[in-house]
């Protein structure tokens, strides 16, 4: 018999910030905004900003960069940033971070860098394929607006894993077993340490380096060669740690700082996946009472009607997995991934409708393709390393705990705030094998002497939950609050003008709100 694995809950990444888009996407409507059609500003000379640089890191410092057309558009510029692998051994072999620019259409107050969150996600692509979807129209004209793919990701040194048919495997396959017994955990574990083992392969001897901090020391690096003294950055979600991480690094460094969908940097990993599953069942409640006032919801009665509808749906997948028509079979894990990946953005509820209508009659394929867009897969290919890296970031951010009293706390208060969802929460340890131990800390994030930071949060969010930003805003030294009252992942640019004109006049005009701003 299998010895029993301390759990480790799902903690759940942090989709892109045009998950507010998701709707689009699904439907295979996004399309990129219109230009202006204006000729790009003659480029000036850019001096790198070397200030109390060390003489070992000055190389990586003073590099100049060579910027060229991405491929297949003339509006954004692409080039790569080479930094080193590991900051605190600089000689010690250099990674490269693929990065774009979208040049300012108007007189530009400077960089604004940007990341979508994850970790794992690519910033490049997300200002490449929707660069008004990532800030407003009014810094696109008044910055150069700078995407990064981090260390680990997308287009930079990037962590690999299995092939697509391995990661089918791993994110789809269902185990023989019976859920939560033995033989059902020893199946996991194995998954998960052939998982962690072909990363180790596969990734070149990055794993140990692909930590939040060196990403955070990467931003200083990307600051500096685009010739700006002042980091100015608007971060999603995962990106609102590695910006109060940068802050914390390099206060003196830190220029206009929004940090919106906040993660909490002080508390430990168990309670941030605890968290979570309370926020995903409060918004699945939300959109459960959309769905039964709606005349096609899959479901009758009550919003607490519908739910044990939906958790007796959830039950039936798992003892009796739906065949898709590509061969892959529907089980509960998958179709609560779906179901999560709609939650980001009440404008894909119509989706997660249909797709369950379809998952009550037998057809999994809505489930799945709401699944695939979480984990980035399309058509049997997988568009990204996401998956990979947002497990290599998290088990080395995360010190590892096994605190049963804890976890047995956490299991109960999952029962109790969220019995939908709770028998699909848990499961081993997922960072157990991973082949380095984790370097992370956990703690509280002041960033004394880095000025005004505005943290955005939103009431009823998901992903990243109220709580935290409140949180973080009440650590940082001069955290300024901003709230937005409604659904759904992230605050800025989702249509609440209250937000946007907050968050905009302090990028444009310096202007800090008034802490506690709430904006219905």
């Amino acid at each position: 018999m299998a010895t029993r694995a301390t759990p480790r809950f799902r903690r759940i990444a942090a989709l892109t910030a045009g998950v507010a888009a998701a709707a689009l996407a699904l439907s295979g409507c996004l399309q990129l905004m219109p230009q202006d059609g204006t000729t790009p500003r003659p480029e000036l000379t850019v001096v790198p900003d070397t200030e109390g640089v060390a003489a070992d890191l000055l190389p990586f410092y003073e590099q100049t960069l060579d910027w060229t057309a991405c491929d297949g558009t003339a509006e954004f510029e692409c080039t790569y940033v080479t930094a080193p692998l590991d900051w605190d051994n600089p000689g010690a072999g250099d990674i490269r971070l693929s990065i774009v620019r979208h040049l300012a259409t108007e007189t530009p107050l400077g960089s604004l860098l940007t990341n979508p969150g994850g970790p794992g996600s690519s910033g490049v692509d997300m200002i490449i394929d929707g660069l008004e979807y990532a800030v407003g129209a009014e810094l696109v004209e008044n910055y150069d607006v700078v995407g990064f793919d981090p260390r680990g990701v997308g287009g930079s040194t990037a962590v690999s894993c299995f092939d697509a048919a391995g990661m089918d495997a791993y994110l789809y396959d269902i185990p023989d077993a019976p859920r939560n017994t033995p033989e059902w955990e020893a199946e996991r574990i194995a998954l998960d340490q052939s998982f962690a083992d072909a990363c180790e392969a596969n990734s070149g001897g990055i794993l140990p380096f692909i930590t939040t901090a060196n990403s955070a020391r990467d931003m200083d690096l990307i600051r500096a060669v685009l010739g700006d003294t002042k980091l100015n950055y608007l971060g999603y979600s995962y990106g609102t740690f590695l910006g109060a991480t940068y802050a914390e690094l390099y206060p003196q460094k830190a220029g206009r700082l929004v940090l919106d969908g906040a993660i909490d940097p002080a508390i430990p990993g168990l309670d941030v996946s605890t968290t979570q599953a309370l926020g995903f069942e409060s918004a699945l409640r939300a959109y459960m009472q959309y769905c039964v006032d709606s005349d096609v919801c899959p479901f009758d009665g009550t919003v607490d009607e519908a739910m044990a509808e939906l958790g007796a749906l959830l039950a039936s997948v798992d003892r009796t997995p739906l065949k898709n028509d590509d061969g892959r079979y529907l089980g509960a894990d998958s179709l609560v991934t779906g179901i999560i990946a709609a939650l980001y953005s009440d404008e894909s509820w119509d989706y997660l409708t249909d797709a369950l209508t379809g998952t009550v009659h037998g057809d999994p394929s809505g489930a799945f393709a709401l699944a695939d867009f979480y984990n980035g897969r399309d058509g049997g290919v997988y568009l990204d390393n996401s998956s990979e890296a947002f497990r290599a970031y998290n088990c080395m951010d995360y010190p590892l705990e096994v605190d049963q009293a804890a976890e047995d706390a956490a299991t109960q208060k999952i029962a109790a705030g969220a019995p939908t969802i709770a028998p699909y929460w848990a499961g081993p340890d997922q960072c157990l094998g991973w082949p380095y131990p984790p370097t992370g800390t956990r703690g509280e994030i002041h960033a004394a002497g880095a000025g005004p930071i505005l943290v955005v949060g939103t009431t009823n969010d998901p992903a990243t939950p109220y709580e935290w930003a409140v949180s973080l805003a009440d650590q940082l030294e001069e955290g300024v609050l901003i709230t937005r009252v409604g659904e759904g992942h992230t605050g800025y640019n989702k249509g609440n003008g209250c937000v946007d004109d907050a968050v905009e006049a302090f990028f444009l005009d310096d202007a800090v709100p008034e802490d506690g701003l709430r904006c219905e």
